[in-house]
């Protein structure tokens, strides 16, 4: 058995639910400063709200649509040693709106990175295996570093000027081309090539798609690159069983937090994690290529000790087909400290 050097996901990866106040609201409880912040409002549709530290504060993306980055003055205004300040963006912080966040620690606002032959701006945690980069499109396809030292295997690129781009989505395990803006599978034929090579353990490849850059000049572009990490993150797959004693997936840790496609009927994304009802089943979903407010789906998924199980024969989670999947732990199944091995318990 592995052992994990992560004893604690929180360390790295948490997520905080909060209530908005229609004014300053400083959000804490994260545990350290968060680099990437993903914020979606629960009780009511509104758009999926993307922050990060190498973009810098207020600049928003939303991962539900293809709209380009905007400037939101009163939105994510500060990165804390703890969380995050919001202003009066009725998005982020409507005044009695309940809120989800879901936050990565990378390695702050990045730093040059030449590996690849477009330079770009990388802000790495090789602990963690996340990146943030940032990159200026040269007009030439080739590629660009991700700073992990391991190859990546899910890796999300959006364009970050001018609407109507697509966020592509690169996941080892997937071959149909699927975006994280849209449920729908192969909804464009081009869309498995835009990476049409497997990234190395130093640069993705630019291929010739505006959507990545490699046929226009003078556009940025940025990037969420993640790779396995034993006892804290697992991407790959699965194939569900259409069963309510549904299919268990082995990740070596007890999750805190699941992100799950179908990769051959039109499912929405879906999103479950350990704060939003706490025990199992867990049964509240949220979706991240649309704007609706959180739903629950019956039966719903158990986080066990070693990995999870779902409890329904959902489409969108457990029906006879394959799904990709990225998850990240609360905590390892065994850690070590020191010289000795501590077991993680049971939810």
């Amino acid at each position: 058995m592995a052992y994990s050097t992560i004893p604690k996901g929180s360390l790295y990866m948490n997520n905080v639910l909060y209530t908005g106040n229609g004014s300053t609201n400083a959000i804490t409880g994260v545990g350290f400063q968060p680099d990437w912040s993903w914020l979606k409002r629960r009780d009511t549709g509104d758009s999926h709200a993307l922050y990060d530290a190498v973009r810098g504060v207020t600049k928003r993306l939303e991962a539900n649509t293809t709209g380009a980055e905007a400037t939101k003055s009163a939105g994510l205004t500060t990165f804390g040693t703890d969380g995050f300040t919001l202003v009066n963006d009725t998005q982020a912080n409507a005044n009695s709106g309940t809120y989800a966040s879901w936050n990565w620690k990378a390695n702050g606002a990045g730093s040059a990175n030449t590996d690849g032959t477009i330079s770009s701006t990388v802000s790495a945690n090789t602990t963690s295996g996340f990146s943030i980069v940032k990159w200026t499109s040269t007009g030439s396809t080739g590629t660009v570093g991700h700073g992990l030292g391991v190859t990546p295997k899910f890796i999300v690129v959006k364009r970050l000027e001018d609407s109507g781009y697509d966020w592509v989505v690169y996941h080892v395990n997937d071959t149909a081309g699927l975006y994280l803006n849209s449920a729908v599978v192969n909804n464009d034929s081009s869309a498995a090539a835009i990476f049409d090579r497997s990234p190395t353990s130093t640069v993705f490849n630019i291929t010739a798609d505006g959507r990545i850059g490699g046929n226009t000049t003078g556009k940025n572009y940025i990037a969420y690159c993640f790779v396995d990490v034993t006892g804290f993150s697992k991407i790959s797959s699965y194939t569900g069983n259409s069963s309510t004693d549904g299919t268990f997936v082995y990740c070596g840790f007890k999750p805190s937090f699941i992100f799950t496609k179908a990769t051959a009927t039109g499912e929405s994304w879906q999103i479950y994690d350990n704060k939003r009802l706490g025990f199992n089943a867990t049964e509240k979903v949220l979706y991240p290529d649309t704007s609706g407010s959180e739903s629950t789906l019956a039966g719903g998924v158990d986080f066990l000790s070693n990995g999870f199980k779902w409890r329904t024969a959902d489409g969108g989670v457990n029906s006879s087909q394959l799904y990709i999947y990225m998850a990240f732990a609360e905590n390892p199944f065994v850690a070590t400290s020191g010289t000795s091995a501590i077991p993680v318990t049971a939810r």
